[in-house]
């Protein structure tokens, strides 16, 4: 059973998820995207200058194919670290999403530390953030605090269960899902935190109404090892690691004859320009990132920031003509190779990676 915190416990608990996702997010773990590599291929027939990097998100053209996932909000601390994220997001031209607003739901007095994002990133795709216990009018509120252009719904359930104070019942998490779609006026996106959406959930998400899915794998920020640090005994470190990648997600999802028709994005240990496009290759619409983000806003500012975000939309431009790809739709052609512990958990799916290595040949 689980009970509920005090203001100044959850406002803690917010200033602890952050140092420990900076602390904890350099730690060395396998990455299912080193599993993931493309054939050279000398003479690709395109050009730098028309490589378009646009993508279309629950009906809106972003510019750049990748994003400043949802990471905090609430206290001072995170709220400065918001304030960051959205200067640099609004001067490199990406979209952003906030954490989680359950906090500013229950204490209206902390709103300002998710609103300075909008404030600070006035032109911006901007993503509120529930998880499914709230309301369908506390998920209208969530929306409206930031002018938000689109809801993400976390589906943290490994967290929760680790977390000493979260909670343990999720028999009705369906059914509220499809509430606070019917309830919101704009798109609905159903995310993970960092275990994976399976092609089975992503199927009950459908059915419950959600207009996209980030499958948010496992490799980046890992929430069961950030609870874990909170416990007494820490004694859940063998769960660290739990879940399916995101490389993974969008093999078991997007691959094939019968593909997921559901808009899906990615994210989970993303660390450089080439994971974004060997994710965008598998049939993501656009790429989340949070840890490298947080931490070079953290270790190095937001101008650093700002210029790092930039920096990775050229780079993701010199991929695309490096494999011959005009655009964002031109990289689910291209050919991709699958080895190591990926390619066998793939395998053990039915996904057909032979096809993959050899897609471009039509």
């Amino acid at each position: 059973m689980s009970f509920e915190p005090t203001a100044s416990e959850r406002a803690v608990r917010k200033d602890e998820h952050l140092d420990l996702a900076v602390r904890l997010h350099g730690q060395e773990r396998p990455n299912a995207f080193d599993d993931v590599s493309f054939m050279h291929h000398a003479l690709p027939g395109t050009a730098t200058g028309l490589a378009d990097t646009g993508t279309t998100v629950c009906g809106v053209r972003w510019e750049v194919p990748f994003y400043i996932n949802a990471m905090t909000g609430g206290t001072q601390a995170t709220a400065q670290v918001n304030a960051g994220l959205a200067r640099a997001a609004a001067e490199a031209g990406v979209a952003i999403a906030c954490g989680s607003q359950h906090i500013a739901l229950r204490e209206p007095e902390r709103a300002d530390g998710f609103q300075v994002i909008r404030r600070e990133a006035p032109d911006a795709f901007v993503l509120a953030n529930v998880g499914p216990t709230v309301t369908g009018e506390q998920a209208l509120r969530a929306v409206e605090m930031l002018q938000a252009d689109a809801l993400q719904v976390h589906l943290n359930v490994a967290q929760e269960l680790i977390m000493p104070e979260g909670d343990r019942d999720f028999r009705d998490w369906a059914g509220r899902i499809a509430a606070i779609a019917d309830a919101v006026p704009v798109p609905v996106v159903a995310k993970e935190v960092g275990f994976g959406l399976s092609r089975r959930t992503i199927a009950t998400l459908t059915q419950a109404g959600v207009d996209a899915v980030d499958v948010a794998g496992a490799g980046g920020t890992d929430f069961i090892a950030i609870e874990n640090e909170r416990r007494p005994h820490r004694d859940y470190s063998y769960l660290t690691g739990w879940g399916q990648s995101a490389v993974l997600c969008l093999l078991e999802s997007l691959s094939g004859d019968d593909p997921v028709t559901l808009p899906v994005l990615a994210s989970g240990g993303v660390r450089t320009p080439l994971d974004v496009v060997r994710a965008l290759a598998l049939g993501a619409r656009a790429v989340g990132v949070s840890g490298h983000f947080l931490r070079t806003l953290v270790a190095d500012g937001a101008n650093t920031l700002r210029r790092e975000l930039r920096s990775w939309t050229e780079h993701v431009r010199t991929l695309m003509t490096l494999l011959g790809a005009a655009s964002v739709e031109q990289l689910r052609h291209t050919d991709v190779l699958v080895t190591g512990r990926t390619a066998e958990q793939a395998r053990l799916l039915g996904v057909d990676l032979g096809q993959l290595a050899r897609r471009s040949a039509g």
